[in-house]
């Protein structure tokens, strides 16, 4: 069995959703365990690995309409943070040297973030963790993920989610949705298909980035997106 991986550096997105417990809510400890274990598993292939995590488990934007939108994306960055915090003790607990790298300064409980450092965290071995999104309001995490891809260089946005592919509708509703192995950005953009964002889609398709969109709750998916086995979906230029 070929043991090389296709990829040198990646980046993982991890969704806020795909840590909650079974409520929907909070951070289950099972689940960053398994995190922890697909990235240990990653390292051992010699693959550089960074992470950008999403923060929907705590909190999903504006609770009234009397919330400024700005203020909302920010407590939205906070969350990310908190995530962020969870997944780095959960590898430390697996011998995975981590640094968590915010947009927004907080230097009591992360390093702030600058890409020089970033890239120097990982061609030292270790996982870097993207917190606190782009650091600007009226930005997802999934433009975060494609800003981070590219200014560190990474050969892949791995987009790790709930469901285990992309589908032309929610399969969980329309059990006649299509499942896509491989969709370009034009698709995902003309199609509205709902993967990540218009920005971040036009972010990866104009820096050449490929997304790899799997289910997370699958373990081994992440080692055999990197050794080329054909899981999820593709998207490409």
């Amino acid at each position: 069995m070929n043991e090389k991986p296709i990829y040198n550096r990646v980046l993982l997105k991890v969704s806020g959703e795909a840590l909650a417990d079974s409520t929907g809510k909070g951070i289950d400890d099972a689940m960053t365990a398994s995190v922890a274990q697909e990235v240990k598993d990653a390292l051992a292939l010699g693959v550089e690995v960074a992470i950008v995590v999403g923060g929907g488990n705590f909190w999903r934007g504006r609770t009234s309409e009397n919330m400024n939108r700005a203020t909302a994306d920010y407590m939205g960055m906070l969350a990310t943070v908190m995530n962020a915090l969870a997944l780095q003790e959960a590898f430390e607990a697996e011998g995975i040297p981590t640094r968590v790298l915010s947009a927004i300064a907080m230097t009591q409980v992360a390093e702030t973030y600058t890409r020089r450092k970033a890239v120097a965290h990982l061609d030292e071995g270790k996982v870097v963790i993207f917190a606190a999104g782009s650091g600007s309001p009226f930005f997802s995490t999934d433009t975060a993920a494609a800003l981070r891809a590219c200014e560190i260089e990474a050969d892949v946005i791995l987009l790790a989610k709930k469901i285990d592919a992309v589908y032309s509708d929610d399969p969980e509703k329309n059990p006649d949705a299509e499942r896509y192995d491989v969709l370009t950005f034009s698709d995902i953009l003309e199609k509205e298909l709902g993967v990540m964002d218009s920005t971040a889609a036009s972010l990866c398709r104009d820096n050449d980035v490929n997304i790899h969109v799997f289910a997370l709750k699958e373990k081994g998916n992440v080692r055999k997106a990197l050794l080329g086995e054909k899981i999820g979906t593709i998207i490409t230029k």
